[in-house]
């Protein structure tokens, strides 16, 4: 028997959720608040996604999922300086959208510690990478760097949260891009017409 089809768009419901959980975080955010964002009834809720832990569970990996495009897109580029300028800039830019809750729900969810781990780990491994390719010092504490990256990251998400400027948040990452190590005088010469 398939049962009555749903009333509801699932993944609009669920994009509520991310939001609810983003804005308010898990511990604060009731089942009534997430039937109130998600436009359905309770048993709607529970027959779609199961109960509050489990939607939190799939929202935040969708979250998640989004986070790591724009991760995915800023390792990409040439060297390690511009990964790490690329992702400040956009988490200043998408941390303080006015389109969406201030900050980060994967940087200042308490819950969130494997994710936090995952982002740790793309970025030690481009820092890896960086030192390999002759773009960071071949001494650089890539493990440690990593680690400072998250902190800053973490950091202006809180700023975001609040109340800071896109401003403010730029110029955290301007400071903090200037404890990053510099290329190598070879490599700085190589990449310097580069953009």
């Amino acid at each position: 028997m398939a049962g009555r089809p749903r009333s509801f768009d699932r993944d609009a419901a669920l994009a509520a959720a991310v939001e609810q959980f983003w804005r308010a975080g898990y511990e604060e955010t009731s089942v009534a608040a997430l039937t109130a964002a998600m436009g359905v009834s309770p048993p709607s809720l529970y027959a779609a996604f199961g109960d509050k832990h489990r939607l939190f569970e799939e929202a935040s990996a969708t979250y998640f999922r989004r986070t790591c495009e724009g991760i995915d897109a800023a390792t990409s580029l040439p060297t390690a300086h511009e990964v790490v300028s690329r992702m400040f800039a956009d988490t200043a830019r998408a941390h303080t959208d006015a389109a969406t809750p201030p900050g980060c729900l994967m940087l200042t969810e308490p819950r969130l510690t494997a994710q936090r781990e995952e982002l740790h780990r793309r970025l030690l491994e481009r820092l890896d990478r960086g030192v390999r390719d002759g773009d960071l010092p071949p001494g650089t504490r890539t493990d440690a760097l990593a680690s400072f990256l998250v902190a800053v990251l973490r950091g202006m998400s809180g700023c975001a949260r609040d109340g800071g400027t896109r401003d403010d948040l730029l110029a955290i990452a301007e400071t903090a891009m200037a404890a990053f190590p510099a290329p190598s005088a070879d490599q700085g010469v190589a990449t310097s017409t580069g953009g």
